[in-house]
């Protein structure tokens, strides 16, 4: 392997593992904001708010608004932030709501197997027994929770609802980023990831106003408390998570960059229980022990 190839998979994997960090702290603070904001206002808020701070920071980094690439390219990447930010967020919101970080942390580990099986069906990339066990223990990771909402007392309703929302919202975004992963290398990660957030945010600023509940959707928004959490979550989650997560995918191996992503599930159990005293139990350190392992076999290298 040559150095400059080495020296960029290194740098791919140092910005999975940093998007890894950045995530899981803007889960906390989702958490906290989705306490009193609605999970469409809220991924509308912080989608918005990220759309703005990635404009002038391609504009101090000297990099063209409009380049000339294909429209196919352009079009490609709208429809990523449409189902990787509009949909997927929006869906792990709600799970979140009904989950906590730390539960919703487990879900998330989906994300590796679902990279891994669409892109198996959408590269051509080969699946081995290895990876379909990982896939299936991340499977009976998520299964476990049903020990755990008992002994958090959580309401069966919410646990399946949160579950089935939180495996949703890995398949839009593990999909939303795989359909994109052959134009990456051709585009800055800046300026992919802005379009990114125009698909997502567009998308959602048409479809409130249909919302028959639009009006409490908005109306939180309107609180200047609910914002300094709202601020910093869209800064760490839709701003600097998100680009270096497109720059992980870029530049290291897909299925690399999974699992160290995928990392974000102990850093969210972890600071989830240090600040949001969510409880760290048994039942929920043989989930993360179960999904983290199954997120590893599954994104281990072809």
């Amino acid at each position: 392997m040559s150095e400059p190839v080495a020296a960029s998979r290194s740098l791919g994997e140092i910005l999975a593992l940093a998007s890894a960090v950045a995530w899981a702290v803007a889960v906390i603070l989702f958490r906290i904001s989705g306490r009193k904001v609605h999970p469409v206002g809220l991924n509308l808020a912080k989608t918005t708010l990220a759309l703005i701070i990635m404009v002038p920071t391609l504009l101090v980094l000297g990099e063209p608004l409009f380049p000339a690439v294909p429209a196919s390219t352009v079009g490609l990447l709208l429809l990523s932030g449409l189902l990787g930010i509009a949909v997927s967020d929006t869906l792990f919101f709600y799970a979140l709501n009904r989950l906590g970080a730390s539960l919703t942390a487990i879900v998330d580990c989906f994300y590796s197997p679902f990279v891994i099986g669409l892109s198996f069906l959408l590269l051509g990339e080969r699946l081995t027994l290895v990876q379909l066990a990982g896939a299936a223990l991340v499977v009976s990771a998520v299964l476990t929770l049903s020990k755990e909402g008992k002994a958090e007392k959580l309401d069966r309703r919410d646990l399946v609802l949160g579950v089935i929302y939180g495996i949703l919202a890995m398949f839009f975004v593990a999909f939303g980023i795989v359909m994109v992963k052959p134009i990456l290398g051709g585009v800055s990660i800046f300026w992919a990831t802005l379009v990114r957030l125009v698909g997502g945010s567009v998308a959602l600023a048409v479809l409130v106003p249909f919302l028959r509940n639009r009006r409490a959707i908005l109306a939180p928004l309107a609180d200047r408390a609910n914002w300094p959490a709202l601020v910093l979550a869209a800064f760490f989650g839709s701003y600097l998570s998100l680009v270096l997560w497109m720059g992980g995918m870029k530049y290291a191996k897909a299925s690399v960059a999974a699992v160290l992503n995928q990392l974000n599930t102990i850093f969210i159990v972890i600071i989830a229980a240090i600040f949001l005293k969510e409880r760290l139990t048994g039942w929920k350190i043989l989930a993360v022990v179960l999904a983290l392992f199954g997120a590893y076999l599954a994104s281990m290298p072809f």
